[in-house]
């Protein structure tokens, strides 16, 4: 399990706390934030919305944008983790999956977690209509990226330009 770092050096730094910066307007991710933090805990998790102003404020020098595409989760000490490396130290943190976390650490249980969060990508992905493709519902909302990009189930993505309102585009004759 890798971790980089937004400052510092964090070599051989406990960790007394993890952020884990969740996508609020995705009904998978909600789930998995509201099963999190029914579960107890022997690292303190916090739960704040990916690309929102608080995760802005708090951790400036993060790719707000990826954060929404990937999970990501950051340690008291400045320590980043992605995808499947955040994925495992979410359940080392729990008391009840440090176990499970120890055994995905290794090789071949870091490719078991990397499959399980491309799975959970391509699932999340696959949402149309609130109804995941081959049955069962999920609710499926639609959300917005910082970026201009967007999601709806209905109709796929798009992008929206920011537009000139306020007069910082130029303008052709």
């Amino acid at each position: 399990m890798t971790a980089h770092t937004t400052g510092g050096r964090t070599a051989g730094v406990a960790v007394r706390g993890l952020t884990v910066l969740y996508d609020a307007q995705c009904s998978l991710c909600t789930f998995v934030r509201d099963w999190l933090v029914r579960q107890p805990q022997l690292v303190p998790l916090e739960m704040v919305p990916a690309g929102s102003d608080e995760a802005r404020r708090r951790f400036p020098g993060l790719d707000h944008a990826a954060t929404l595409d990937e999970i990501t989760v950051v340690g008291d000490a400045g320590q980043v983790y992605h995808g499947g490396a955040a994925w495992i130290v979410t359940l080392w943190a729990l008391r009840e999956h440090r176990g499970l976390a120890h055994r995905l650490s290794t090789p071949s249980g870091a490719r078991l977690a990397k499959g399980a969060v491309l799975a959970a990508a391509k699932w999340r992905g696959s949402t149309r209509g609130g109804t995941k493709q081959g049955g069962g519902t999920w609710g499926g909302r639609a959300y917005g990226r910082g970026d201009g990009w967007s999601y709806d189930p209905s109709w796929g993505w798009t992008y929206n330009s920011p537009g000139c309102a306020d007069g910082s585009c130029a303008t052709s004759p």
